[in-house]
């Protein structure tokens, strides 16, 4: 069993059932899926670009990405509906155990004048996304062979109700918040 999944059963439901006065454990909110997403903007005019994008995204994951396509024509934009213009992948289970524990321990801790993760960034219904301006911060991306530096958008979805609640379940799960 992945170490942060054994940390979630023994140490953080125990710590967030009594500290939120939950009954039973089904109650007590957990990570549901990490969504990450790659918008490439740039893949309108040349396509390798967003071929690129998706093996990066492959590596750092450890799954195979889907290809967003553009929902509306934008022309100040110059995109046309049904165009490709980015890729996500969606982690559950075990994979999702593992990129976030990669991510706290070895992606995060990489980043530059790094000072802790907004606490701001709570959708108001128990989802957290943080954003990171460039992909080098993961440690299977080889330097050289990197065709452009682009961020990417995790979103961690959990089963809490609240801001608080999602809060305390990814504080102690280990995301380093800012004080």
């Amino acid at each position: 069993m992945n170490r942060l999944k054994e940390k979630y059963l023994n140490e953080v439901v125990p710590s967030l059932k009594e500290k939120h006065g939950y009954k039973s454990i089904m109650q007590v909110p957990k990570l549901e899926k990490i969504v990450i997403n790659m918008g490439v903007g740039d893949a309108t005019s040349n396509s390798k670009l967003l071929e690129a994008a998706v093996k990066d995204l492959e590596v750092i994951s450890g799954q195979k990405p889907v290809i967003t396509k553009a929902r509306k024509s934008i022309a100040g934009f110059k995109v046309r509906e049904g165009q490709s213009i980015g890729c996500k992948v969606t982690l559950r289970g075990e994979n999702m155990y593992n990129f976030m524990d990669k991510l706290v321990s070895i992606a995060l801790p990489r980043v530059r004048d790094f000072r802790g993760v907004s606490p701001k960034a709570f959708d108001g219904r128990g989802n957290y996304t943080l954003g990171i301006k460039e992909q080098l911060i993961f440690s299977e991306i080889d330097y050289d062979n990197v065709v452009k530096v682009r961020g990417m958008d995790i979103v961690f979805v959990t089963t809490a109700k609240s801001n608080e609640e999602a809060f305390d379940l990814l504080n102690e799960l280990g995301i380093p918040f800012r004080k």
